[in-house]
């Protein structure tokens, strides 16, 4: 529990040592292994955070939080795959567990399957109609997967949910720009910019009078 004061004071090196010490005390202290991720997750000792993530689901193989934290950590060394397969496993055990659906589609992104990250957007949206990030990424990948007018939809659904989302306007600008709708991008961009976007502003300047 001092370990756990210590992680929110953000004095992550004490809060790893005091979770270190309960850990000697009882090896088989389930949330001191997680808890030492999380800090380690922090300090971006991401294989330190996996070690422990691991050591975690080892005890409690239902332990739905160390799979989805370790496939963050995963995801934060680029191990797509990997961090595919915790957030799959920690959605086996809770299936209404919509960050896990988010951040596998996160990862899905990043490897330009963007069917099957709008699947997981999908999904997310689903249970959460207010998750505001789901609607941007969605837009995202279907603007990569040239549905333009998709993503103008879901870009303007993250801004009716978030009116200040500097890269909603930005991204739905982008789409804007390849239907033709230069007066529309140029609009969204200068709203962009204007909310500190700094490459929406290259753009007004660039393209728009």
């Amino acid at each position: 529990n001092r370990g756990y004061a210590k992680y929110e004071l953000e004095d992550y090196y004490g809060a790893i040592s005091d979770y270190t010490k309960a850990i000697e005390i009882n090896p088989n202290l389930v949330l001191a292994y997680y808890n030492r991720g999380l800090a380690k997750g922090e300090l971006e000792d991401y294989y330190g955070a996996i070690s422990d993530y691991t050591k975690a689901i080892e005890l409690d193989p239902n332990y739905v939080l160390a799979y989805s934290n370790r496939g963050n950590s995963k995801n934060n060394l680029k191990d797509n795959y990997g961090a595919i397969s915790d957030y799959t496993k920690a959605i086996e055990i809770n299936p209404d567990f919509a960050l896990a659906y988010y951040n596998r589609g996160v990862s899905k992104a990043e490897l330009k399957d963007h069917s099957e990250a709008i699947a997981d957007y999908n999904k997310v949206i689903e249970l959460d109609p207010n998750y505001v990030d789901a609607y941007y990424n969605r837009g995202n990948a279907k603007r990569r997967s040239e549905d333009n007018y998709g993503a103008i939809s879901d870009y303007t659904k993250a801004i009716e949910l978030k009116p200040n989302y500097a890269k909603a306007y930005g991204g739905r600008g982008i789409s804007k720009e390849l239907i033709g709708d230069m007066s529309g991008a140029c609009s969204d961009w200068k709203k962009a910019a204007n909310l500190g976007d700094t490459d929406a502003a290259k753009w007004v300047a660039n393209q728009c009078s």
